[in-house]
């Protein structure tokens, strides 16, 4: 593991599974492509810093007819000092073909996840014998803001109830990143790169 300086650009991915970002590493001994999830929660754009680099490795996927070979940064956490817009030609030399890292590990088999035990049913609440709504009218909002409250308890699991400031584990399934990043997004939270965590924006 070692830690070097480095600017790392990040472009932003419109894909089937939401929008992701890739990053290109350049360094003092080389240039790497990194798709850490955490990248995820950024904007597009350049970033100057400090990087561990964990690991480097060479990779492979196929996108659009074509075996694409590349050399991956695996990063174990960055210091960041600038921010800075991407040029035209750096967009460009972005490739837009990435393929969404979800893909890429969809195509390599997985461990059996361990069967969850079903719930038994319950009623309906609107189930003629137990619903005690007046006719015509609709169930209280209340209900709603539990079943959302209990919704963002469960994508957002230890880190429930959010407080002002959220920074979230990189550790856990792309699609929950992403999701949790949506979340906060709806929910009013910022995301301060140089920090690396969210922030409830003030108003």
């Amino acid at each position: 593991m070692i830690t070097i300086p480095g600017q790392l650009a990040i472009k932003t991915i419109h894909g089937r599974n939401g929008d992701f970002n890739v990053g290109r590493l350049a360094t003092s001994i080389g240039e790497f492509v990194v798709k850490n999830a955490e990248l995820d929660q950024y904007r597009e754009g350049k970033y100057d810093g400090d990087f561990v680099i964990a690991e480097i490795r060479p990779s492979t996927y196929n996108a659009n007819g074509r075996m694409v070979i590349e050399i991956r940064a695996h990063l174990g956490g960055m210091t960041l000092s600038n921010i800075d817009a991407l040029s035209r030609d750096e967009v460009r030399r972005l490739s837009p073909q990435e393929v969404d890292p979800i893909d890429e590990e969809a195509q390599t088999p997985a461990p059996a996840a361990p069967k969850v035990p079903a719930k038994p049913k319950s009623r309906n609440p609107r189930d003629p014998l137990v619903d005690t709504t007046p006719f015509g009218s609709e169930p209280a909002a209340a209900f709603s803001e539990a079943s959302a409250e209990a919704d963002d308890a469960a994508l957002f699991g230890a880190l429930w109830p959010l407080g002002e400031i959220v920074k979230l584990d990189a550790t856990v399934d792309r699609r929950v990143l992403r999701q949790q990043r949506d979340r906060l997004g709806a929910l009013g939270y910022e995301f301060a790169p140089l920090s690396q965590d969210w922030h409830l924006a003030q108003g």
